[in-house]
């Protein structure tokens, strides 16, 4: 009897093992479930929807106009945030359960927005018609929140090699490129692209959101590369 509940407990053991394994696994090399802490990707997101990050973007995928992309902050876009302490047992299993990815990530230190302009593209605001502009295409962002313009600022960048250009859907209540970008060329707005985490492609919780992540071609289907805008 002994040996049976043995055998039971090393089998329990083994497969849990295995599962935390490979649960690390896809979160380092595949997927990833992070929190969304704050209302700048309104009505895409809300606060406290949890989105799962494709791994495989910017590589060996590559980035699109539109993407949904988390990415580590490139210097104070954050501010002050508080943390949230959890000690104990219970603060140790929940640390221990999101580093192997059971559990999504807090967000801290990270920001989700969205992909307006990659490596070279020439961003307006904005037009007659109050759009942006990409590299001469007048955009129609069906995305952005209803009531908000796409831009209080105005300005004209191109986006430096290696970097992207990001803006919240919530123009009015994101801190995004445009905000951290004094001298108004693109060079410090953009942020590098060795930051991006990854795409977010899902939105996970709570359950009636659930929905994939659309990176718009409609929008941004015909806007040309920047050597032929």
């Amino acid at each position: 009897m002994a040996s049976h509940a043995f055998a039971a407990v090393r089998e329990f053991v083994t497969v849990a093992a295995i599962a935390i394994v490979l649960s690390f696994l896809v979160k380092t090399f595949l997927v990833q479930p992070f929190y969304i802490p704050s209302e700048s990707m309104e009505n895409t997101l809300v606060k406290g929807d949890r989105v799962i990050v494709s791994k495989l973007t910017p590589a060996p995928f590559d980035l699109a106009r539109g993407d949904v992309i988390v990415f580590v902050d490139p210097g104070d876009w954050l501010g002050e945030t508080p943390t949230a302490k959890r000690s104990g047992v219970i603060g140790a299993v929940r640390s221990a359960l999101t580093f192997v990815g059971l559990l999504p990530n807090d967000s801290q230190g990270h920001l989700i927005k969205r992909l307006i302009g990659l490596p070279g593209d020439h961003i307006v605001c904005c037009d007659a018609q109050n759009h942006l502009t990409v590299n001469g295409v007048s955009l129609d962002e069906p995305y952005v929140k209803a009531g908000e313009d796409p831009s209080d600022l105005i300005f004209d960048i191109t986006v430096p090699a290696g970097k992207v250009w990001v803006m919240g859907d919530n123009r009015g209540h994101s801190s995004d490129s445009r905000l951290h970008d004094p001298a108004g060329d693109g060079k410090e707005g953009s942020i590098d692209e060795s930051l991006i985490v990854g795409r977010a492609v899902l939105t996970i919780w709570p359950f009636d959101r659930v929905t994939w992540l659309s990176d718009y071609p409609a929008t941004f289907g015909g806007v040309p590369d920047p050597s032929k805008g």
